[in-house]
């Protein structure tokens, strides 16, 4: 092996047009940039969402409302699910975040609020961010404990 001979591994270069480099090479003159316009020139970037000096879409559509960056959002769940865990003997006297977690109904990040349909029939002490005033009730009315984390 020479150095004359070297060369690099198959697949390892692209082949590139060389632009700019004379008229011989078959990319010279406007170096495939085309005559005049913006494009044509040096520096030239687009702007994102710029369609050529026509409206933009984004400016187009109507904006409406309002997002409240601090909101609070629950993930609901309700006494006839809770009820379904007791049933099926995933849980026993008490219910926690990380209980609920291990059975996948929500997610470790997840704030909790436990909701009112259906009917508990097991005393229970739950222990999550939030109660509806029915399912508080119904809880307690059951001889069980709702704890607000």
């Amino acid at each position: 092996m020479e150095l004359n001979n070297l060369k690099p591994a198959a697949g390892a270069t692209k082949k590139t047009k060389r632009i700019g480099r004379g008229e011989g090479s078959g990319h010279g003159g406007t170096s495939t940039r085309g005559h005049k316009g913006a494009k044509s020139r040096s520096g030239y970037k687009t702007k994102i969402g710029f369609e050529g000096g026509q409206m933009p879409l984004q400016r187009r559509v109507p904006k409406f409302g309002f997002k409240n960056p601090n909101r609070v959002v629950y993930k609901g769940i309700n006494l006839d699910t809770l009820q379904g865990l007791v049933d099926a003997k995933k849980i026993k006297d008490s219910l926690d975040l990380s209980s609920l977690v291990d059975n996948g109904l929500a997610k470790k990040s997840d704030r909790i609020k436990i909701l009112g349909r259906g009917e508990l029939k097991s005393k229970l002490v739950v222990e999550v961010h939030a109660f509806s005033k029915s399912a508080k009730e119904a809880i307690e009315k059951a001889g069980g404990e709702a704890k607000t984390l």
